[in-house]
């Protein structure tokens, strides 16, 4: 039990365990049956899950349409207590994948969880992603496991032609609130021109798959070329010309050089000499200061790339390949078959010229389209099949590190003994070689390479250890030198056979430590020659002994006997040597040769901006216009003051009489008549009794009215007073 103190150990052991058969269900066993091993082998069961079905069934059973089909949803939605299973085991969820197309799991399922769920994230440790939907309302969903600490996520679009609305919103919330490591992109419909806007923030991506029209924009590549720790690339090529592959990297510096928009490109032209010429140095870190150009801070392009995975043809594949500036390790190719002979050569060439002395892994493959057409040939209602082609390997160039070779392709299957003999010797590091171990051969074409001709691979291939391809060996010599010590596993798939025990003979003499021999047994698999396969099953009985008799032999050759040896001594006197006179010619020999030590000299300019950020603030205060009507209410009363007027005629004419005793005449003018003085009375009465009465009630008018005014203020004050019309005027 001391290997359960290194947790790595026993996470590589249970993951061994789990990618052999029936692993899981060994897994399974040992977490229920042992106490120490329960919790790392849960972890390891439950670390990725390929559906969502085992979360749903976590549920009570009482909640479950069908017990066994958890995934066709609840019958009633979950109480908080329901959850204790779920919550007890998504911790452990690293990994999981949702297929619509698989139709295990129902769709109502996610409303129910959506709406129930305890927690806002259901599976709060998850890490990668991987949602494939076919309807647009089934993309909205993922939001459910979109949480902040993940790292990996893979869309995949299945329909043809069906556009999904909402993809940018996605891809705008999982760049605003995520920093993944792996973004996996495959769409039927031209991407959001949006797409290197959205993603912008993703600086810490390692792992890039995008598969989709449009993937050769100039805004994309250029977002591509500048990702500081990308080291896995995987475009799709398809139905496009060199000219739009040309287009990828139309926006990339490489190298120092600058493109006819950018601010580097623009120097001195020539047309300045002597004192007139003009230093652009200092222009260029201004503009760049105030433009903020980008492209003068990059690091470099592709500076961290290393896989590369690219389809269609091969052309522009080749085209791809050229324009990439650092060194690629491995590389994975799926192209038309069969390719152009012209196109198949020019790639060949790139290969080898860009990348030959850092290549470890180089696979090709067939696109759909292609292993569609084959498997249409291979039925009845294919008609009669194509002849197989040939992909000669002799176009390979010398690839010193290259370690894994594989090649699976439908038609291109022929292969002579010379391309294994230009193979072995160009390639010596190999320890993988499969060469389109799935090919079926018809009788009218039978496989061209024969048993003889690994040779050379067992000879000038000290590591090989695993090979598959398909060879003839109905005829062949037993007499061989090259043998292989590492050779342990060969896979002959469809390989023809007549001489069992020669076939053997030969494979103890050139794999005498060979542990494993496999071919295809499988009746209903198209191709399958019953012969072929009983002979092989000899093959392999017959082995085994061959390889114990070989290898004592060679243990026997390799011992040397010790033998008796006698040494006697016997005195020989000693002959006189013959005496010669011979002159030697010392002339010293004087070569005059010259070095160079012109030091190599390179200029490195760093310039250093600082980023900035402008900002303002403005403090203008809140402020809030209101008006008022400030004028005072007048209210405009006439009075007609004019006083009443009466006109009294008095006649003032003097009585005259005749008095008989004395007669007095007096002048009219001083005469005083009743009627005089009765006017004089009267106007003393007026100033006397009248004015005063009139002034008093008018005073006490007045009053009155203040003392109204001040019990009722809101009352708009009138001016009132009494009428002149009431004063009392005698005429």
């Amino acid at each position: 039990m001391a290997i359960l103190d290194s947790p790595e150990v026993v996470q590589k052991l249970l993951d061994a365990i789990l990618e052999s058969p029936n692993g899981k269900r060994a897994v399974s066993r040992l977490a229920r049956t042992c106490r120490a091993w329960k919790e790392p082998a849960l972890d390891a069961l439950w670390r990725e899950l390929d559906s969502l079905v085992p979360i749903i069934g976590l549920f009570p059973s009482h909640l479950l349409k069908k017990t066994r089909r958890p995934g066709l949803g609840l019958t009633t939605p979950p109480a908080e207590g329901d959850w204790d299973a779920i919550l007890k085991y998504a911790n452990r969820i690293t990994k999981i994948t949702y297929d619509e197309i698989s139709n295990n799991v129902s769709a109502s399922i996610f409303p129910v969880l959506e709406e129930n769920r305890p927690r806002k994230y259901i599976l709060p440790n998850l890490r990668h992603l991987v949602w494939r939907v076919t309807s647009p309302e089934n993309l909205d969903r993922a939001y459910l496991f979109l949480n902040p600490e993940l790292q990996g996520l893979t869309v995949h679009l299945g329909i043809a032609g069906m556009r999904f609305p909402s993809l940018p919103a996605l891809l705008a919330d999982v760049g605003s609130r995520m920093k993944l490591r792996s973004f996996s992109l495959t769409y039927s419909v031209a991407l959001p021109e949006s797409l290197p806007a959205l993603l912008n923030s993703q600086d810490e991506l390692e792992r890039v798959s995008i598969v989709a029209p449009g993937t050769l924009a100039a805004s994309l590549g250029k977002w591509l070329a500048y990702l500081p720790r990308l080291k896995s690339l995987q475009l799709d090529l398809s139905s496009k010309s060199t000219v739009a592959v040309d287009g990828f990297f139309s926006q990339v510096l490489r190298s120092g050089a600058s493109t006819p928009n950018s601010v580097e490109f623009h120097t001195d032209s020539g047309i300045f000499s002597g004192d007139e010429a003009v230093d652009f140095t200092e222009i260029r870190k201004s503009l760049l200061k105030l433009t903020g150009d980008r492209e003068g801070k990059k690091a470099g392009v592709f500076s961290a790339l290393t896989q590369v995975q690219l389809t269609g043809q091969a052309l522009n594949v080749a085209a791809f390949l050229t324009q990439l500036p650092n060194a690629l390790t491995n590389l994975e190719i799926v192209i038309e078959d069969p390719p152009n002979p012209v196109d198949w050569q020019h790639l060949s060439h790139t290969i080898c010229e860009r990348f030959g002395g850092s290549l470890l892994s180089l696979r090709i493959g067939a696109t759909l389209s292609s292993k569609f057409g084959d498997l249409v040939r291979s039925t009845s209602r294919g008609g009669t099949a194509a002849p197989p082609s040939r992909l000669s390997l002799e176009y390979l160039s010398f690839l010193p590190a290259l370690r894994t070779l594989s090649i699976d392709l439908p038609e291109s299957i022929i292969f002579l003994d010379a391309d294994i003999a230009h193979l072995a010797a160009n390639c010596p590091s190999l320890e993988e070689v499969r060469l389109c171990p799935l090919a079926r051969f018809s009788t009218a074409t039978p496989p061209q390479l024969s048993l003889e001709g690994l040779a050379p691979l067992m000879k000038d291939c000290p590591r090989l250890n695993t090979l598959a391809v398909v060879i003839n060996a109905k005829a062949g010599s037993a007499e061989l030198s090259a043998s292989s010590k590492s050779l342990n596993w060969f896979h002959v798939g469809h390989s023809w056979v007549a001489d069992t025990l020669q076939v053997a003979i030969l494979l103890s003499q050139l794999a005498p430590h060979l542990e494993t021999i496999r071919w295809f047994t499988e009746r209903n698999r198209p191709g399958f020659v019953e012969a072929n396969a009983r002979s092989w099953q000899k093959v392999s009985d017959i082995l085994p002994h061959m390889q114990n008799l070989r290898l004592t032999e060679r243990r026997a050759a390799a011992v040397v006997p010790e033998k008796e040896v006698v040494i006697e001594y016997v005195h020989v006197e000693a002959p006189r040597p013959t005496m010669c006179d011979k002159a030697i010619d010392a002339t010293v020999c004087l070569v005059d040769r010259a070095v160079e030590a012109k030091p190599s000299v390179t200029e490195l300019a760093v310039q250093v901006v600082p980023s900035t950020n402008e900002q303002s603030v403005e403090a203008l205060p809140e402020t809030t216009e209101r008006e008022t009507q400030t004028s005072p209410l007048h209210v405009s009363i006439a009075v007609d003051a004019t006083p009443p007027t009466a006109e009294t005629e008095v006649d003032a004419t003097p009585v005259e009489k005749i008095s008989s005793s004395v007669a007095v005449q007096a002048p009219a003018e001083h005469a005083i008549t009743p009627a005089s003085l009765l006017s004089l009375f009267g106007l003393l009465c007026r100033f006397c009794l009248s004015y005063p009465l009139s002034l008093s009630l008018r005073l006490l008018h007045a009053s009155f009215g203040f003392l109204q005014r001040v019990r009722t203020p809101d009352v708009v004050p009138t001016r009132e007073d009494v009428p002149l019309d009431t004063l009392n005027v005698r005429s």
